[in-house]
């Protein structure tokens, strides 16, 4: 039997849905024409035997066992990346080059204004940003694969010097249509850890945040296990069921009450987002930039939170 390997790009398109809800928006961030899109999708379709997408007049969202495979996708575009990184260094010279692993998180919501930042101040600099979760960007950081990392896991492993950079805090959230949108009392530590629900991968930060958090209660199965935020805030919004994630992920859907914040009685879901890094103590050179730059620029967002 002959393995057909799917195209790395009509993967793209398929996390790139899961990202936007819509196919046209994929095909803009893929850099594919919308007529192609569609026609490298439905080939993908045949060839996986099942329907990817549910199509509709306000735009396209995935269907179950098309979540399923962008979970994979999005692991495999990781490698895809990593790879033409270093095809890149291999030709290409620069005076500095800094390699950044970010849990995801991090990486979609504050990385590229810090990254920003640093080219500003340092254009020389080439940089490379690793998208990980939490677990895997400490063993990159251990290996010496990247320079510094940033992770949102409440624990470092020994060996590895950390700084917080900021601060975050996860939010159990709902649809409105949900049961628990209309609570006029907090819910319980216990309702919440017997409650199935969506929830990131092991190892991602947001994931043992929660399971330190519940870790005294009996916990009930995983509704889903998803590899990214944008798939959790996709399937809560979709009404798969509900979902703690980071503040940081779902603002723009809070505030436009897309999805609703749930009172836990008795539960501190704060965390803080640490730089991590190898010996010696004192990170210096880009790295040791980013990190400051890190640093200041939070500086007024937990003062406001304060």
């Amino acid at each position: 039997m002959t393995r057909r390997w799917p195209d790395l790009v009509v993967l793209e398109l398929l996390t790139g849905v899961d990202d936007h809800e819509s196919l046209s928006a994929a095909a803009r961030t893929a850099g594919v024409a919308q007529p192609n899109a569609s026609r490298m999708i439905k080939q993908l379709e045949r060839q996986v035997g099942t329907p990817l997408l549910e199509r509709k007049t306000t735009g396209a969202t995935l269907t179950p066992h098309g979540r399923v495979l962008a979970h994979w996708a999005r692991r495999l575009l990781v490698d895809a990346t990593r790879l033409l990184e270093v095809a890149e260094s291999l030709s290409t010279e620069r005076a500095a080059e800094l390699t950044v692993s970010a849990s995801m998180t991090v990486a979609e919501h504050l990385m590229p204004r810090w990254l920003g930042l640093l080219r500003e101040e340092h254009p020389d600099v080439g940089l490379h940003l690793h998208v990980r979760n939490s677990a895997v960007v400490f063993d990159e950081v251990s290996r010496g694969a990247c320079e510094v990392g940033f992770v949102e896991s409440p624990t470092v492993p020994p060996g590895l010097h950390s700084t917080t950079v900021a601060v975050d805090r996860l939010v159990v959230t709902v649809p409105p249509t949900h049961p628990w949108s209309r609570r006029r009392t907090p819910l319980s530590v216990a309702e919440l850890a017997a409650t199935p629900l969506v929830v990131r991968e092991p190892g991602s930060g947001t994931r043992t945040t929660l399971d330190l958090a519940l870790q005294e209660y009996e916990r009930a199965a995983p509704l889903l296990e998803l590899g990214s935020s944008a798939a959790v805030r996709t399937s809560v919004l979709a009404g798969a069921g509900p979902a703690v994630m980071s503040s940081l992920a779902i603002a723009d859907q809070l505030r436009s009450g897309e999805l609703r914040p749930v009172e836990v009685e008795g539960l501190n879901l704060g965390r803080r987002l640490r730089a991590v890094w190898r010996p010696p103590r004192q990170l210096t050179g880009p790295a040791g930039e980013l990190v400051l730059l890190a640093r200041r620029d939070a500086r007024p967002s937990r003062a406001g939170r304060r």
